[in-house]
């Protein structure tokens, strides 16, 4: 006779993003969220077949959500803002999607293109067509690291923040929006 399902692929999942966002990509264990869920750790490998495949699932839904929250926004700035909130709801898969680094699994490219879908939106009706991946990336690459430095305490010369922020995203769609010099 077949053992019960105790716990769900969805419910592993959330409890691996909830130990991602409490004690950072080492913490997110087998057996840690196994006790999460109220199972032992072999009993996962029915549902997760690695650890590498659970950090894998973690990013994946986390660019599932970040790709419905992006595709809600109406404009760059609006875009750019969901960004940074996302940002600051959840640091720790942020950066793992954002900059996963050495030895994180990469995700499938439909959960790539999903994400990037409005960023691509947003980035032709600025640059036009011609110019939307361009402007997508520059968009991306200058909000991330915006995001990433102040997450992890990057800014330690004082000022406001948010002005700068404000001030940063002004400037990146006006250089976006800007006639092509080449």
């Amino acid at each position: 006779m077949p053992t019960p399902d105790r716990t769900s692929l969805d419910a592993i999942v959330g409890a691996a993003s909830d130990l991602l966002e409490q004690t950072g990509l080492a913490g997110v264990t087998m057996q840690a969220v196994a006790l999460r869920v109220g199972v032992r750790a072999p009993s996962l490998y029915k549902r997760v077949p690695s650890r590498e495949r659970l950090i894998q699932l973690v990013a994946e839904s986390t660019i599932t959500q970040l790709a419905s929250r992006l595709d809600a926004a109406d404009g760059p700035v609006e875009l750019a803002n969901t960004l940074r909130s996302i940002g600051h709801e959840r640091p720790a898969a942020f950066q793992l999607i954002m900059t996963p680094g050495p030895g994180v699994p990469a995700v499938g490219d439909e959960f790539r293109l999903a994400a990037s879908a409005a960023i691509l939106r947003v980035a032709a009706e600025l640059a036009g067509e011609e110019h939307a991946l361009e402007a997508a990336r520059t968009l991306t690459a200058w909000a991330a690291g915006f995001i990433s430095m102040e997450l992890n305490g990057g800014f330690g010369l004082g000022g406001n923040v948010e002005r700068a922020w404000e001030f940063g995203v002004g400037r990146i769609v006006e250089a976006i929006t800007a006639t092509p010099v080449g």
